[in-house]
């Protein structure tokens, strides 16, 4: 153990057995098996689902190597789509006043332009 010898470790023991009694020893004990064992569950479905993963990826990669550059395209045009209307979003949006949202009302705490827009309530 970590430079720990038998009088150190008897030391601790007798602490432990002070501070939680005897009636508790059993349970502590139970307690910390338990946190031991969903601790190792823990660990080995995570190196599982790592191991998993690279395996999924390293075939996707082989059989997707052709559909790459298909899926760059379509979504550059996707982009563009969303770029146009965007563009065309910021030239309605001049017209709106100030702070308002698609429907028209106001967002709460943004200044509004005029301020007989405001509904109340």
């Amino acid at each position: 153990m970590a430079g720990l010898g038998t009088t150190e470790i008897l030391i601790i023991l007798a602490v432990v057995l002070l501070l939680f009694g005897s009636a508790k020893l059993p349970q502590l004990a139970r307690s910390l098996g338990k946190s031991a064992r969903i601790l190792k569950a823990e660990t080995q479905g995570l190196h599982d689902n790592e191991s998993s993963t690279a395996k999924a990826q390293t075939e996707a990669q082989g059989q997707d190597a052709g559909q790459g550059a298909e899926d760059a395209r379509e979504k550059a045009a996707r982009l563009r789509e969303e770029a146009a209307r965007l563009e065309r979003e910021a030239a309605d949006g001049a017209q709106r006043p100030r702070g308002a949202i698609g429907s028209g009302e106001p967002i709460q705490g943004v200044p509004v332009s005029d301020p007989s827009k405001v509904r109340k309530g």
